[in-house]
């Protein structure tokens, strides 16, 4: 059994020896694509608590720790954010911070509202002049404040160091937001998308008192925060770029080693020209895994379309398995590819 257990790990060992890996960055499409004659846009604030849940919202208030007005703050600050990051789009001819539009919300916490009515999303389409709006459906913090104390040392004028405790006070705070893009035309709402960020503060002192001191600058770090999270959900509307990583293999034959040492320096295309000279190698097993590396050399220099072709060319004629997911990860690349040029149109 232990013979076996060890004739496995070699195996693996010799499989896995056959491969290296390589990083490269690919351009993602953004999350949200909205229509491009789409030019004017509003941002409403829909989380302040409605009269009826106003009394409850304080009680939650006083039970999670949360200071005077903070989500009002908070919230605020979210609006500000996405306001001036959809501001920095040039795909937006107007951005409309609509403050001065009382909503109110009938629920609390993170829990999305009913959607606004078309009749409503209509009127103030029409109104205001835009085409959209951004909507914060919910803003809500939870905070939790543990209090412990320790062992310490005071040192005296004389550098004495005396026993003493030590009161340490931690609070975390949740920051919660939901928000929707609703879309009159079509009467979609394009977009309906919630985000999680902590704040963690730590106060330290002699006493009490000294620790919870500490703590004073929090509702600053988490009006900070919000406007953050305003500003990344704007981000949900621009492609990104993301590093991916590829297999490509190192063994077959001595070209293979010279190629493998030339990438390890940078030098794909003359890692390339290696494998291409192999890719009619008599043997199938060598210029099959030569044909996959010409899928990977492709793709590094931007053709996605010649990579799918080396990548199929590698599973069809030889059978190399890791091509076939090689070809699945490149058709779904040329399906993003479409998606990008829709957005950037």
């Amino acid at each position: 059994m232990r013979k076996f257990y060890y004739l496995f790990l070699l195996a693996v060992f010799l499989v896995s020896c056959k491969t290296s890996q390589l990083s490269l960055t690919v351009v993602e499409p953004a999350p949200v694509t909205l229509p491009r004659e789409l030019k004017k846009v509003g941002v409403i604030n829909r989380s302040i608590p409605t009269d009826q849940t106003k009394t409850l919202d304080i009680v939650d208030k006083a039970l999670s720790l949360e200071g005077a007005d903070l989500d009002k703050d908070g919230a605020e600050q979210c609006i500000l954010g996405l306001t001036d990051e959809l501001m920095n789009n040039r795909r937006f001819d107007e951005v409309k911070n609509l403050s001065d539009i009382d909503f109110r919300t009938p629920k609390l916490g993170d829990i999305f509202p009913n959607p606004l009515s078309w009749e409503i999303v209509d009127k103030i389409c029409k109104e205001r002049g835009i085409d959209a709006i951004f909507a914060l459906e919910f803003y809500d913090t939870e905070t939790k404040l543990n209090y412990s104390t320790g062992k310490s040392e005071i040192k005296t004028p004389l550098n004495i160091a005396i026993p003493a405790v030590e009161h340490r006070a931690n609070m975390e705070t949740l920051v919660k937001t939901g928000w929707r893009i609703y879309l009159p035309a079509g009467r979609v709402i394009a977009d309906e998308f919630r985000h999680l960020e902590s704040v963690v503060y730590t106060g330290k002192g002699v006493n009490p008192l000294v620790a919870v001191a500490g703590l004073g600058k929090r509702k600053d770090a988490i009006k900070e925060v919000s406007n953050m999270a305003g500003h990344g959900y704007a981000l949900r509307l621009i492609p990104f770029e993301l590093r991916v990583m590829r297999d490509y293999f190192v063994k077959g034959n001595y070209n293979f080693k010279i190629a493998k040492r030339k990438a390890q320096t940078g030098k794909w295309d003359e890692a390339g020209l290696l494998w291409e000279k192999e890719t009619t190698n008599p043997k199938p097993e060598i210029a099959g895994r030569a044909c996959h590396n010409m899928g990977i050399i492709n793709e590094i220099n931007g053709d996605v379309d010649a990579a799918l072709s080396w990548a199929q060319k590698a599973y069809e004629d030889y059978n190399i398995r890791k091509s076939l997911e090689y070809t699945r990860i490149l058709e779904n690349r040329l399906m993003k590819r479409e998606i990008l040029r829709e957005q950037e149109q």
